[in-house]
């Protein structure tokens, strides 16, 4: 054994440290750090110098035997430093100022984070892997995750986190470093692990540049056996230590060794390169000039204690010229055989010291010189910051790939042309990739047992998005296709337009022999929540795609490969910080939900906020009825009652005045002929949009239709089943005549004006609209602004007549109605003029879900453009969102409505700009959106459940309360 140890001179030490002009563990206050220094070394013991080399296994999640065990090793053995393992941040933090508090000398503490404090710690932030890192084209953003992970150490009293790995990992077969790795190429490699480390370090957290001299061509795992890496040095020099001379220079404060078995750097093919002096002295500190912290790879691996016993082991780590020992087996017995070294003179006092002096270096450049406990108060907030989701955010956003795009799939346009079938692939959940999906457009999820199954049920499909969904609990796990998904996928690509999204190792790709007939292929890195939803939103253009291939999928995508997409200015979802919003503001949201379900002022209700194009807030309280069956689903369709108004006649009126066919100018005798001899010929569509047309607010229809005694519906006009006189379903089995829509416009079209002038919010005109666009476009008013806008807007869930497209629990009951259809409406337009015309009106008839009415808002805001596509032009969304009575103290614009201007009226918040706009409805429903601050509201119930006499939502003024909390809860 002697025989295979080098002796190590000091003076060897002294020869090579002036070999590097950087000396990453100098502070700035290098003199003072000196004093420290040298006080603690000259009053060591021996005994006291030879612990300061070791650092030991903690953990937070085991016994008081365990923690006795590290006492002992810091009190009796002067054991320096510990690395701490599995367990909670809580506990750590805990154990972290027991432990220190017990040292003589304060403890450095290390942590093998790399991907955060979640690599080891439950309850911590979870970053990407470094190969979804590697495929980000900006490393600032590299530097950014950096300096969070070291803020995190830092808060949690580490001083030293084993990160980043800086091999390159050229060998896809790798089975440990892998996605550990940012990628194949050794300047992204190097760029990537130069940000990192400038990030931590910024923290006072010393980086650790690993595992020297590199372990990315391998094919075995150096925790089970010794890998052989057979390159001459030549190899070494261009690929594996490129990236350590570029760190070096950098200022990286320390370097891990690994249990490598290189024959061109060391002969002596049994000895692992941590303890070989031709690779740890000679190539590192001599030859490379790294005078940094030296820091073994575990001493727990088999890579290293297959060699010999653990002392020994740990012996020759030292004398090869490490300067720290990461876990060590057995200190008692290698504290002995270190001071038998000595007395046989194969190791000196010296050369201990020299190791010494760097680890108290160390200690003082990360803060131990002012050793402060750490503050276990709120250490779960501080560890799972909104900072954290941003960043994590930013990183996802930036690494999702498009490596293949034909005929501009992605992102997926033109959704009035899409049947979109979802097929997932791999055994990893899928739930947040899905639901996101479903956001933008109807989706159908497919799957069956078998192919033909499969091919069978995608038949009526034109657009198949796959997914390939394998676990993202750690980078070691399996990433491959089966055989027989290898086989699907082919088979279905072969007969459909396929996007396949892969979210799991870019390697899983190079089992395909094929992509030819593959239209879009998107790498996605992982299988986490965030990249689900990011990656899903990225697909339907809501931001362009940035990132690059880290590693080459063989010949047919080569490493950096990454097709930039456009953005459609479609909704972003996200959290309120990103766009300048309190979540803690906007949490009395749910103070304000609490009350309206308490004092049942509404069972159920939606509420949706959007700022920037990015909706922050959807979420759905309560329950359908106050029976408490159903729960109130994001999906869930309400009756919007007059917001109809804003959200289906005025689109189409807009474009009606664009095209010259209903110019603001016209009058009704213009757009309607019939009306060339009524008292109401003469107004204007303009009049009648800013309601100061003089009509009246609206006419009791059904009344004219029941018994003036009893109240109940007249056979004349009623039957309980359709056939050719009762054609028109007013409710389920509630038919009226065919012949009475043409009443209801003779009683609009005789009805009296009102004598005074001026103001008037009515229904009446909206009547009138919807006769004037079908006669325009001869199309029912429904199909035209479903063709025309919701179809393309993804509005997949916005509807006339819901029950025809949805199930009956996808729609909210409305009311109990034991006035004229007596029965529970659900699905059925609550609006009784709007009812008598068959569910489909200009003023009430239209269902949805907020998130939809959060699209046509949206789409109001961004000037008439959403989706990739303009609707409307600018000049036309400002010609209707402006007021052309205001001189009459008229607050509407042209069907939108406008803020207050008298105080005592609360049409909204009053916080809101006077460009804002936006409407409300009877049913207790309200939409707004404000140019200015560039926010959309939306708010759905049912406050009418289960009679509409329940006015308690709108005497308290919540819908506008909820207003005023948004605006409230800008920051920025």
């Amino acid at each position: 054994m002697k025989k295979k140890l080098a002796l190590i001179l000091f003076t060897l030490f002294v020869s090579y440290s002036n070999a590097q002009t950087v000396d990453p563990l100098l502070t700035k206050d290098v003199e003072a750090q000196r004093v420290w220094v040298d006080s603690l070394l000259t009053n060591m013991t021996i005994d006291e110098k030879i612990g300061q080399l070791f650092m030991v296994q903690a953990y937070s999640n085991l016994d008081k035997k365990h923690e006795d065990f590290i006492t002992e090793m810091i009190t009796k053995y002067h054991v320096g430093n510990l690395i701490f393992m599995q367990g909670t941040p809580e506990k750590q933090a805990e154990l972290n100022n027991k432990y220190q508090d017990s040292a003589k000398v304060p403890l450095l503490i290390g942590f093998d984070g790399e991907w955060g404090l979640n690599m080891r710690l439950d309850n911590t932030y979870k970053f990407p892997w470094n190969m979804t890192l590697g495929a980000i084209r900006n490393d600032s953003l590299i530097r950014e995750f950096g300096a969070q992970v070291g803020k995190h150490c830092k808060r949690l009293g580490i001083h030293v986190n084993f990160a980043p790995v800086v091999d390159v990992n050229v060998n896809p077969e790798n089975p440990i470093i892998g996605n550990r790795s940012f990628g194949e190429s050794k300047e992204n490699v190097t760029e990537k692990a130069i940000a990192f480390t400038k990030g931590m370090q910024s923290y006072g957290v010393l980086a650790n540049a690993k595992h020297f001299p590199g372990h990315g061509d391998t094919a075995s795992d150096s925790h089970h056996t010794l890998p052989v890496l057979n390159f001459d040095k030549a190899r070494l020099d261009s690929i594996e230590l490129y990236p350590y001379r570029k760190i070096f220079d950098a200022g990286v404060a320390s370097v891990m060794t690994a249990h490598l078995n290189i024959p061109s750097l060391e002969p002596n093919t049994s000895l692992p390169t941590s303890l070989s002096n031709n690779v740890v002295t000679k190539l590192l500190q001599q030859e490379l000039g790294f005078n940094g912290l030296i820091i073994t790879d575990g001493l727990n691996m088999k890579g290293a204690t297959n060699y010999a016993t653990s002392a020994e082991v740990d012996l020759a780590a030292i004398q090869a010229g490490n300067d720290l020992l990461l876990i060590p087996q057995d200190v008692p017995a290698s504290i002995a055989l270190f001071k038998k070294a000595i007395e046989l003179k194969t190791l000196t006092e010296e050369r201990i010291d020299f190791s010494v002096r760097k680890i108290l270096k160390a200690k003082y450049w990360a803060g131990l010189n002012n050793y402060k406990p750490i503050k276990q108060e709120h250490i779960h907030e501080d560890l799972n910051a909104v900072e954290d989701e941003l960043l994590h955010r930013k990183l996802i956003k930036n690494a999702l790939t498009v490596v293949k795009n034909v005929n501009g799939n992605i992102p997926i346009r033109n959704l009035e042309n899409k049947k979109i079938a979802y097929v997932k692939l791999g055994d990893a959940e899928n739930d947040s990739f899905v639901n996101m999906l479903k956001n933008y457009t109807k989706l159908d999820v497919i799957s069956d047992n078998n192919l033909a199954g499969i091919t069978k049920k995608l038949k009526p499909y034109n657009f198949v998005i796959i997914g390939f969904h394998k676990s993202n609990d750690h980078p070691w796990k399996s990433y491959k296709f089966t055989d027989k998904e290898l086989v699907w996928l082919q088979e279905i690509a072969r007969q459909k337009v396929v996007v396949l999204d892969v979210f799991t190792s870019p390697y899983s790709l190079l089992q395909l022999k094929s992509f030819t007939n593959i239209e879009g292929l998107v790498v996605s890195y992982q299988n986490s929540k965030l990249s689900q939803e990011l990656s899903a939103q990225m697909l339907f253009g809501a931001f362009d795609a940035k990132g690059k291939l880290p590693v080459s999928i063989g010949e047919n995508f080569k490493e950096g490969t990454g097709l930039v997409t456009s953005k459609l200015s479609r909704f972003q979802y996200t959290i309120p910080e990103e766009v300048g919003l309190s979540s803690k503001k906007l949490a009395i949201i749910d103070q304000f939900a609490d009350t309206i379900l308490k004092e049942k002022m509404a069972p159920g209700f939606q509420v949706f906020v959007a700022r920037k194009g990015k909706v922050v807030l959807q979420k759905s309280y309560g329950y359908h009825t106050y029976d408490k069956t159903f729960k109130v689903k994001d999906s869930d369709l309400y009756d919007l009652a007059s917001l109809t108004k804003i959200l289906a006649s005025l689109p189409l009126i807009m474009k009606a005045e664009e095209e010259h066919k209903m110019p603001l100018s016209a009058s009704l005798r213009d757009i309607l002929p019939s009306f060339s001899n009524s008292n109401k010929g003469g107004v204007t569509v303009k009049e009648i949009l800013s309601h100061v047309g003089q009509l009246k607010a609206w006419i009791p229809f059904y009344i004219g239709t029941q018994d003036s005694i009893t109240g109940k519906n007249l056979p004349t006009f009623y039957g309980n089943k359709k056939s050719n006189k009762f054609q028109i379903k007013v409710a389920e089995k509630l038919f009226i005549t065919k012949s009475y829509k043409d009443s209801i416009y003779k009683y609009i079209k005789v009805a009296d004006q009102r004598e005074m002038a001026g103001y008037k919010y009515s229904d009446l005109g909206y009547y009138l609209f919807k006769e004037a666009l079908e006669v325009k476009y001869q199309k029912p008013l429904n199909k035209l602004v479903d063709e025309t806008f919701y179809q393309s807007l993804g509005a997949d869930r916005t509807t006339y007549l819901p029950l025809e497209k949805f199930t009956r629990n996808d729609i909210v009951p409305t009311e109990i109605d034991d006035y004229y259809r007596n029965q529970l409406l659900q699905g059925y337009v609550h609006d009784m003029g709007a009812a008598m015309l068959g569910g489909v009106a200009g003023h009430a008839g239209l269902f949805a879900n907020s998130n939809d009415v959060g699209k046509i808002m949206q789409m109001y805001l961004q000037k008439g453009f959403y989706g990739g596509k303009r609707y409307l032009k600018p000049e036309t969304i400002d010609k209707f969102n402006t007021r052309y009575y205001a001189d009459k103290k008229v607050r509407r614009g042209l069907g939108f409505d406008k803020p207050q201007l008298n105080p005592d009226i609360k049409a909204t918040c009053g916080c809101v700009s006077d460009i804002s706009f936006g409407h409300s409805g009877f049913t207790g429903t309200y939409t707004w959106a404000d140019p200015e601050s560039e926010i959309v509201y939306v708010f759905l119930s049912n406050r009418v459940f289960p009679h509409m006499d329940n006015r308690g939502l709108i005497k308290s003024n919540m819908r506008t309360k909820i207003q005023q909390a948004i605006q409230d809860a800008i920051i920025e």
